[in-house]
C-alpha cells in the first residue's frame, strides 16, 4: 500500500531529525554529513508523502459525514475538491520513488564524430556542437573545449567538450548514439540530397577515486599538433597521445600550447571513457537495458535524423517528428526533444519498479 510505503520515509525522516541533535552525531563530522545529505534526498518525498496522507484523511473525514443534514452539502464540496487531488499527488510521488541515477548531477564530456558522409559528415558536427553550445547557454552552463580535430573543409572530423552546470548528465544522457543528416551540401550542383552520420558519446565527468589507473597501463606519446594551417596550430611538440594498453581506448590532446596542458586533459577524458566502459558492463551483467553510445558511426542504428529540406527532425527512440529543425539547431531547443524523451524514460521506469 502507497499510504505504507510513505509512512516509512516519514519515521527515517524524524528518526535523523533525532540523531542529528545526539551528542555521538554532533561530534562526528563524517556521520552527520551523510545523515544530512540523506535527510536532504528525502525531504522532496516526505513533503508530498505528507500533503498526500493529508488528503487521504480528509476525503475519508468528509465521506464520514455526507449523511449528515447540515455538514453533508458542505462535505460534498470539500470532496470535489479533494479527491482530484489524490491522483495528481500520487503521479507527483511515483516519480519521485524512481530510483535516481547516480551520474544525473554530473558534469559531462560530450564527444562528437564524424561517421559516414566525409566532408558533409564534418560540417554537421559544427552545427549540432553550436546547437549544444546554444542550449548550454540556455540553460546557464559553461562548456570548455578539450581537444578538437578540424575538417579542412570546415566543422570538426572529431571535438570533444566538457559540459559543466546543473544536471547536465541529466538532460544530456539521451543524446548519445547515431545522429544521421539529410540534406544538399554546399558543393553538390544537382541540388541533390546527401545523407551524413556523426556518432555523439556523452561520458560523465568523474572524480580521482572513482577510477584508478595505473601508470604501467600507459602508453604516452608525444607529437607534433596537427590541424588545417594557420596560426592556431602548434608548431612545438607538445600534443599528446594517450593509449591504455588493457582496453585500447586512445585519446589524443592537442588544443593547448603547454604539453603538460595537454596531458592532463587527455587524462580526465581518459578516466571518463574508462568510467563509461565500466558502466556499461556493469548494466550489461545487471541486465539493465542501456543508451545506445558511439558505434561504427555508419548510417545504420541511428537514434535521431535531421532532414533540411523538409525542415523535420525525427527522433526514432519515441516516434517523435518536428517540423522546425531550423529553430531547434539556430536557438538551441533541445528540451522539444530532450523532455519528450526524459517522459518516456520515467513512464518505463514506473513501469519497471511496478509503481
Amino acid at each position: 500500500m502507497l499510504q505504507q510505503k510513505l509512512q516509512t520515509f516519514i519515521d527515517r525522516y524524524e528518526e535523523i531529525n533525532n540523531l542529528l541533535i545526539s551528542g555521538d552525531v554532533i561530534s562526528d563530522i563524517k556521520r552527520m554529513t551523510e545523515l544530512s545529505k540523506e535527510q536532504a534526498r528525502i525531504t522532496p518525498i516526505v513533503n508530498k508523502a505528507k500533503e498526500y496522507i493529508q488528503v487521504i484523511e480528509d476525503i475519508a473525514e468528509n465521506k464520514s459525514i455526507l449523511d449528515d443534514k447540515e455538514l453533508g452539502e458542505l462535505a460534498k464540496e470539500e470532496l470535489k475538491e479533494l479527491e482530484p487531488l489524490k491522483p495528481a499527488l500520487e503521479e507527483d510521488i511515483k516519480l519521485l520513488l524512481l530510483p535516481t541515477d547516480p551520474n544525473d548531477e554530473k558534469n559531462i564530456y560530450l564527444e562528437l564524430r564524424a561517421g559516414a558522409g566525409g566532408d558533409e559528415a564534418a560540417i554537421f558536427v559544427g552545427d549540432l556542437f553550436k546547437t549544444y553550445l546554444k542550449y548550454a547557454e540556455n540553460n546557464g552552463w559553461k562548456v570548455e573545449i578539450m581537444n578538437q580535430n578540424s575538417s579542412e573543409s570546415g566543422g570538426f572530423k572529431e571535438i570533444v567538450a566538457l559540459f559543466k552546470g546543473d544536471h547536465v548528465y541529466s538532460k544530456l544522457k539521451f543524446e548519445g548514439g547515431t545522429h544521421r543528416v539529410q540534406r544538399v551540401p554546399d558543393t553538390e550542383s544537382q541540388g541533390r540530397v546527401h545523407t551524413s552520420a556523426i556518432t555523439v558519446a556523452v561520458m560523465p565527468e568523474v572524480d580521482d577515486v572513482e577510477i584508478t589507473i595505473n601508470a604501467t597501463d600507459l602508453k604516452i606519446d608525444v607529437m607534433r599538433s596537427s590541424g588545417c594551417g594557420g596560426q592556431s596550430v602548434n608548431t612545438t611538440d607538445s600534443a599528446v597521445r594517450i593509449t591504455h594498453l588493457p582496453t585500447g581506448i586512445v585519446v589524443t590532446n592537442q588544443d593547448q600550447k603547454s604539453q603538460h596542458k595537454n596531458k592532463d586533459k587527455a587524462m580526465k577524458v581518459l578516466k571518463a571513457r574508462l568510467y563509461d566502459m565500466q558502466e556499461k558492463e556493469r548494466m550489461e551483467k545487471e541486465g539493465l537495458e542501456r543508451k545506445e553510445q558511439v558505434g561504427t558511426g555508419d548510417r545504420s542504428g541511428r537514434i535521431r535524423t535531421y532532414n533540411y529540406p523538409q525542415n523535420r527532425l525525427s527522433d526514432h527512440r519515441i516516434n517523435l517528428t518536428l517540423y522546425r529543425l531550423d529553430y531547434i539547431m539556430n536557438d538551441g531547443l533541445l528540451n522539444e526533444l530532450i523532455d519528450p524523451l526524459m517522459a518516456d524514460h520515467q513512464a518505463r521506469l514506473i513501469e519497471a519498479n511496478g509503481l
